[in-house]
C-alpha cells in the first residue's frame, strides 16, 4: 500500500493585534501630573489672573482728613455757641448778679433793653434757649455727616469736646442753662441712634418680605 506524501509545510496564519499598543507610564510622572493639578486649584484667583491688589493710600488719608475736619468744625461751633449762650445768660441776669451787687452804686449804667432781649433769648422757646440751641447743634452734627448714622459717635465726642473748651473758656462752671443744652443734645444723639436703627430694621423686614414675594 502506497502512502502518499504529507506536507508538512502548511502555511499557519499568526493574528495580528491591531490596537495601538501604549507604552507603560511611568509612576514619576503619574505623580508630578496630580501634583501640578492640585497645586493649580489652590491658586487664589487674584494670582490667577495676576492681579495686585494694593490700599489707595491717598484716598484714605483723604477720608481721614475730612473725618477731622468734621469734627473739628462742630467741635468749634459747639464752644462759640456755648460760650454765647453763657453771655446771653450773663446779661439776662445782670441785674440778680454778684457784678452788679458790687457795682450798682458805682455810677454805672445798664442798658436795660438788653437786659431785656437777653431775658427773650435765654427764655425757653428763645434763641438760646435750651430747645432752639440743641436743636442747632444736632441739625449741625447731622449736616456734617449728611446724616450718616455711623458718624453719630464721632460727632458726639466731638460735641463733647466743644462744651469743654466752652467751660475751659468760661473760667468756671457754665450756667445751669448750658448744663440742661448739654443734656438736651446727649439726648438728640441718642434719638438719632434709636431712629437709624428703627430704619435698618424696617429695610431688613423689607427686604424680606420682597424675597418671600417675589419666590
Amino acid at each position: 500500500m502506497a502512502v502518499s506524501s504529507i506536507n508538512t509545510s502548511s502555511q499557519v496564519t499568526t493574528p495580528v493585534n491591531t490596537k495601538e499598543v501604549k507604552a507603560p507610564v511611568k509612576a514619576e510622572e503619574t505623580t508630578k501630573a496630580s501634583e501640578a493639578a492640585v497645586v493649580y486649584d489652590k491658586v487664589p484667583t487674584d494670582v490667577k489672573s495676576g492681579k495686585t491688589y494694593t490700599p489707595n493710600t491717598e484716598l484714605v488719608n483723604k477720608l481721614k482728613a475730612d473725618q477731622m475736619e468734621r469734627a473739628n468744625q462742630l467741635q468749634s461751633l459747639v464752644s462759640k455757641m456755648f460760650e454765647k449762650q453763657g453771655a446771653a445768660y450773663g446779661t439776662a441776669n445782670v441785674f440778680t448778679s454778684e457784678f452788679w451787687k458790687n457795682f450798682k452804686d458805682s455810677g454805672m449804667t445798664i442798658d436795660e433793653a438788653a437786659v431785656k432781649q437777653a431775658q427773650e433769648d435765654v427764655s425757653e422757646d428763645g434763641y438760646w434757649g435750651v430747645k432752639q440751641t440743641s436743636e442747632r447743634m444736632l441739625d449741625f452734627a447731622k449736616a456734617l455727616t449728611g446724616g450718616d448714622p455711623s458718624k453719630i459717635d464721632e460727632m458726639e465726642k466731638a460735641f463733647e469736646k466743644g462744651y469743654k473748651e466752652a467751660t475751659k473758656a468760661w473760667g468756671d462752671e457754665l450756667p445751669d442753662l448750658s448744663k440742661q443744652t448739654f443734656d438736651a443734645v446727649k439726648k438728640g444723639f441718642q434719638a438719632w441712634r434709636e431712629e437709624a436703627a428703627t430704619n435698618a430694621e424696617a429695610a431688613i423686614a423689607s427686604g424680606n418680605q420682597a424675597s418671600v414675594t417675589t419666590a
